[in-house]
Parts: C-alpha cells; sequence; structure tokens
C-alpha cells in the first residue's frame, strides 16, 4: 500500500514517492513570534504533526523542519511598545509557543531554525539572485523580478498578468522603488532604530519570504518532498518561495505542497473585530491539551474546521471512551484475524491523503473491538501506537534512568553551545511530564 497526497501545485491526487527510499524532507512553515499563536495556528502545528506522526508509524525517517520568523514588521513594532530588544522579545514568545504546543503533544521538530541565525546565508542568497538577474538593488532595498519566474503563482492558481492588472494602480512610496508593482522585496533597508545588519546594500534585514527558502535549502538541499503550511501562505509566501529558490538552484523546490484549511469559531473566520479571536495559550488555561489536540487532529486536514464548546466536549467524551478501552484488562482469548483486518483499515484511511476522520471511525472500531473481550499485550501495544498518531498518550511514564540520560545528553549539548538539541530533549521530557529545574546545584527534575 501507498501513501497518496492532495498536492496543491498539480491540484491532484499523487502517489507519494520520496527523494530518498524511507526518507522524508519536511518544512513546514513556522510562526512569527510577535504573540502567542492563535487556535486555528495550533491547526496547522497539529495537523502536520499528525502527518509526520503517520510517516512515522509506517516506517519512514523523518526530516522535520519549522522555523521561528524572529525578524519582522510585527516583532520590531511590538519590542517597541514593550520596550524589549528584539530578540528578547522573540524569545519570550519562543518560549510560550514551545510549551503550548508541548501541551497539545506535538513533537519538536528535528530543527526549529531562527531568521536570525541565518542572516548570512540569506545576503548569500540574495547576492546570487542579483548576479544572475533575478533580482536588483533599488535604494538599499533588494527586490524579486517577478516576471524572470517560470510559472509565477502557479501555486496560487494565479497569472502574473492579473497580478500585474491588480497592482497597476499602486502608488505608494515602496511601488516606486520597484521595476514592477508585483516585485517583492528580499532585504529591506534599516529604518532608524530597527535591528539590523550590514550587507553589500547597506544595513538592513532579511524580506518575509527568502527566509524559508534559505533555511529550507540549507538543511534540506535545493529540493525538498514536502513543503507545508496553512492555505492562507499559497500566496504570496509560498508562491514566492518557489520563484526565489527555482531561481537559484534550478532545481524544483518541493515535490509536494500541502495545505490545511482554516478553523472558524462558531461558524464565523475568526477575527479581532469580530470578537471571536482566541489565542492556544488561553485556550488551554481551560480545555486539557491532549483534548483539544483530539479535537483539532481528528478532522481531515483539508477540511475546514468549525470551533464550538460542544464540539471540544464530545472531544473529551471520545477521548473518555478510548482510554477506557486502552485500559481494559487482558481477555483468554482474541480475535487475531479481524484485528489485523481493523490495522489495515486504519493504514488504507490514512494512506488516502491523510484522511484523520476516515482513520479516527477505525480507531473506534478498534476500541469496539477490544470492548466486546479482544485484548491481550500485543495489541495493547499495537492500539498505543495507532493512538500516537493522533498525539494520544494514556501511559507517560518514564525510567527514572532514561531521565537522568536525557538530563545528561541535555547538559552536554548545552556545553557545546549545541541549543537545539538542548531544547529538543527538553520539549521531549516536558512531553512525558517531567519538569527540569535549574538550581545553583545542578538540573533537578519532577514529574508534573
Amino acid at each position: 500500500m501507498t501513501i497518496s497526497i492532495y498536492d496543491t501545485m498539480s491540484r491532484s491526487l499523487r502517489e507519494f514517492v520520496p527523494l530518498e527510499e524511507g526518507r522524508v524532507k519536511m518544512y513546514v512553515c513556522g510562526p512569527t513570534v510577535y504573540n502567542y499563536i492563535h487556535i486555528g495556528n495550533a491547526r496547522s502545528v497539529v495537523s502536520f504533526d499528525t502527518i509526520r506522526r503517520y510517516f512515522e508509524y509506517r516506517g519512514f525517517e523523518v526530516t522535520y523542519i519549522s522555523n521561528f520568523t524572529d525578524v519582522d514588521d510585527k516583532i520590531i513594532k511590538g519590542a517597541a511598545a514593550a520596550k524589549m530588544d528584539t530578540k528578547a522579545f522573540a524569545d519570550k514568545f519562543i518560549k510560550a509557543f514551545r510549551e503550548d504546543v508541548t501541551k497539545l503533544g506535538v513533537k519538536p521538530a528535528t530543527v526549529h531554525p531562527r531568521v536570525i541565525d541565518y542572516v548570512a546565508e540569506i545576503i548569500a542568497f540574495v547576492a546570487d539572485l542579483i548576479a544572475k538577474g533575478y533580482a536588483y538593488e533599488s535604494s538599499g532595498d533588494v527586490y524579486f523580478r517577478v516576471e524572470k519566474a517560470k510559472d509565477y503563482a502557479k501555486l496560487a492558481n494565479k497569472t502574473l498578468e492579473d497580478l500585474e492588472l491588480g497592482a497597476s494602480g499602486r502608488v505608494d512610496a515602496e511601488t516606486q522603488l520597484k521595476e514592477n508593482p508585483v516585485d517583492f522585496a528580499l532585504w529591506k533597508a534599516a529604518k532608524l532604530g530597527e535591528v539590523s545588519w550590514d550587507s553589500p546594500w547597506g544595513t538592513g534585514r532579511p524580506g518575509w519570504h527568502i527566509e524559508c527558502s534559505v533555511m529550507a535549502t540549507e538543511l534540506l538541499g535545493d529540493t525538498i518532498d514536502i513543503h507545508g503550511g496553512g492555505a492562507d501562505l499559497e500566496f504570496p509566501h509560498h508562491t514566492n518561495e518557489i520563484a526565489q529558490s527555482e531561481a537559484k538552484t534550478g532545481q524544483t523546490f518541493a515535490n509536494y505542497w500541502m495545505h490545511n484549511a482554516m478553523l472558524n469559531i462558531d461558524n464565523e473566520k475568526m477575527s479581532k473585530s469580530l470578537g471571536n479571536f482566541v489565542t492556544a495559550h488561553d485556550m488551554l488555561e481551560k480545555v486539557d491539551g491532549q483534548v483539544l489536540r483530539f479535537f483539532l487532529a481528528t478532522q481531515h486536514y483539508r477540511r475546514p474546521l468549525n470551533y464550538t464548546d460542544k464540539a471540544v466536549q464530545d472531544a473529551e467524551i471520545n477521548l473518555k471512551y478510548l482510554k477506557n478501552a486502552y485500559t481494559q484488562d487482558f481477555t483468554d482469548q482474541t480475535d487475531l484475524e479481524k484485528w489485523q483486518s481493523l490495522k489495515a483499515d486504519f493504514v488504507q484511511a490514512m494512506d488516502d491523503d491523510f484522511n484523520t476522520a476516515n482513520g479516527i471511525t477505525t480507531v473506534f472500531d478498534m476500541a469496539k473491538f477490544i470492548n466486546s473481550g479482544n485484548y491481550n499485550q500485543t495489541i495493547k501495544e499495537e492500539f498505543a501506537a495507532i493512538l500516537a498518531v493522533f498525539g494520544i498518550v494514556f501511559e507517560t511514564e518514564v525510567l527514572d534512568e532514561e531521565i537522568e540520560a536525557l538530563i545528561a545528553e541535555r547538559q552536554d549539548a548545552r556545553a557545546k553551545r549545541d541549543f537545539a538539541t538542548a531544547d529538543r530533549i527538553r520539549d521531549e521530557l516536558a512531553a512525558q511530564g517531567i519538569k527540569l529545574l535549574d538550581t545553583k546545584d545542578g538540573v533537578r527534575w519532577l514529574r508534573d
């Protein structure tokens, strides 16, 4: 059986064929860290974590990259309002993001790259585009020549002609610097008091779109298997990523493009103007993280998801039903042939573009089968592995010696300034309910 993926670029269901057998290179756009993530952002994080987990369930080794945008207009504005350094301001919300998604049972990315750590690579990337004639400098800014990109905006099902027509009336100051109104910024000249770096075009900072192209290609190579994110990123963000990446490398940037649909609140689009804007941080103060995760994970990622109090209450009831099945006593006899058939049904559902709605239906069939008197250690272990695809873990006991070994590994990583590894281990322990305390006598730990 093979996994099929709905590819946004071709607008078709395609068999997944990885670049390397048994491995998946996956890049998913992460948050701009100027505030707590909202519940719609959480839906995207959970959707792609579930997809990653299913690949791993099917035996793939997944390299999963998800960035933090920590240089941005909103961050600069927010830091100034808070009278904080921009890095400290971004650090605050990166920490909050890690805490919130850990409560949602989300696995840490293989790497969570930050823009500020890739500025030198971004400058080199932009310089290469200028040398190739795809970009140009204008008063300290650098812009990408969209008209030179092949099939620009195909991902979003738009044409360059339509975009140029729509932009033809622009008269703002930035447009005056461009050769074409639809050209987009790769590098922005610094304004007074803004965070900035030296570059061949003067002091400035990266544009939004360039960062993901650079971090994806640096960490995964010129061509990756899957690029994902919310449907709102199709244009312009992902469209511009494709244009600049393929202009530089001459290679296909991503073989599959995946986009999750949006989340509504009581059948209305979430917005601050409607007063229904909800952060995951606030929601997790009221709703158990596993319940919220279960609600977010069990609708197909490409279908709109409607948040209601009743839907979350139903998720809590359903989760308890699964837990009751999981904690059943073992029975003397089991119908192993039926169990194998149920497992095959689960794989068939999930292989069809990660159809979690159908997949979870089979999970409830499994629970019913267990409740009817079919349960042993093998079924329990296999049921646990399937539940874990949805971030459901009913037993989190970690042996003390395993904890001590992970803490030692984390301390070694910190000593080597390998903070990505140190953060990953901390998050893994947090997901298991282990809290670390840095004291003058060393690292202590306790179970939440």
